[in-house]
């Protein structure tokens, strides 16, 4: 009996040192630390919210970092500036992952080219050069606008532009540019993240499908998802790297 009483104490003792640390290890093997632009926005929130859920270290990025609201203990809110070659190499330096998620025109432009989600894009990818080896991988949030309806027709060619507000057509046209010039990018690591047609508020049930080019359809015909169950998507592909230097796109 005391042999035995004596053989379980060791196992507990082996249990206890050896346990908990080893998980400690494990959990921050598996945080990242991700860098979100936009990350007040109807998508950067919920990328915000889902990354801190599963124990990754967050920064966000703000103009007005004070309208962040959220507080976590593995959260930072900062002022930033995608137009600013230099604000962005200072926040890059030491994350794994960029997450841009950002819409508009730059002043009163006509010309996709201005479109700020293009403009951003080059930028960083500018600074991740720079950074060479140890450059943060980039997730860019897209338009379902670029996605195919059928062989060479995009979604964006069949939305009637009589209805269609000029700055949503210049921002869908940038985010469409956008992809054409990270595809043209070959020494940095980029996937270029895009939403099915209609995005919901709808909840996050982490039950979708990933496609690719064409705009992915359900049984009715609908091609939706919800901003939280796409930001499950964003952080899948963080975590995974699925899709470096693809398109991919998120659907039920």
């Amino acid at each position: 009996m005391n042999i035995l009483w004596s053989r379980c104490l060791v196992i507990v003792a082996l249990l206890l040192l050896a346990g908990p640390g080893h998980g400690a290890e494990e959990e921050a093997a598996r945080s990242l630390r991700i860098l979100v632009f936009g990350a007040t926005g109807k998508v950067g929130t919920y990328v915000v919210d889902e990354a801190l859920q599963r124990g990754h270290v967050v920064t966000a990025v703000s103009r007005d970092p004070a309208s962040i609201q959220k507080q976590h203990q593995n959260l930072a809110a900062v002022r930033g500036d995608l137009l600013d070659v230099d604000s962005i190499a200072s926040l890059a330096a030491g994350q794994d992952v960029i997450i841009i998620s950002v819409r508009g025109i730059i002043g009163k432009s006509k010309n996709p080219e201005n479109a700020l989600q293009r403009i951003a894009v080059e930028k960083v990818v500018d600074v991740l050069r720079e950074i060479g080896d140890a450059a943060p991988r980039l997730i860019h949030v897209g338009g379902a606008g670029s996605l195919e309806v059928r062989p060479g027709v995009l979604y964006a060619d069949t939305i009637p532009k009589l209805f269609l507000p000029k700055n949503i057509e210049l921002e869908i046209q940038g985010q469409i540019l956008a992809l054409e010039y990270l595809r043209a990018v070959t020494n940095v690591e980029w996937s270029y993240a895009t939403p099915a047609k209609d995005f919901t508020n709808g909840e996050r049930t982490g039950v979708f499908r990933i496609g690719g080019d064409t705009a992915l359809e359900d049984t009715r015909g609908r091609s939706r998802i919800s901003r939280a169950d796409f930001a499950v998507a964003l952080i899948d592909e963080a975590e995974n790297a699925a899709h470096v230097r693809e398109r991919f796109s998120v659907a039920y």
